[in-house]
């Protein structure tokens, strides 16, 4: 049985979706982009501070099903630039460690929804 998964401590859905879904042991959680639940707004800043807000919002869902971002299978990772990609790693590496990363797809796309310049989501095992 697929189970919700909502919290106030990342930013609501901005269309027909969930945060996230739980369901045959994984959790997903849907595109997160970096609004800062504080100001409604993206940060100030480029990639790196969007890519930071991008991953909390991701991780706050997580934490609210009770797991943590060493849960997590697979991302994809959807960039504005690809010219982006070094300096999102940077911070993406800051929050998964130095191994044992989940897999990932990046992917450069033509637009993103307020035009931020990155928007993550992830699937994870379930607690």
């Amino acid at each position: 049985m697929k189970e919700i998964i909502a919290t106030k401590n990342a930013p609501e859905a901005i269309g027909p979706y969930s945060q996230g879904t739980a369901g045959a042991g994984l959790v997903f959680v849907s595109g997160q982009l970096p609004i800062d639940i504080a100001t409604g707004q993206f940060p100030d800043g480029g990639i790196k501070e969007q890519t930071k807000q991008s991953l909390e919002n991701l991780k706050q869902i997580l934490l609210e099903r009770g797991v943590t971002l060493q849960h997590v299978l697979k991302t994809t990772v959807f960039l504005k630039d690809m010219n982006d990609f070094t300096a999102m790693n940077e911070v993406y590496k800051e929050y998964f460690g130095d191994s044992d990363y989940p897999a990932r797809a990046a992917i450069q796309v033509a637009r993103l929804p307020k035009d931020a310049l990155v928007e993550i989501e992830a699937i994870a095992l379930d607690k």
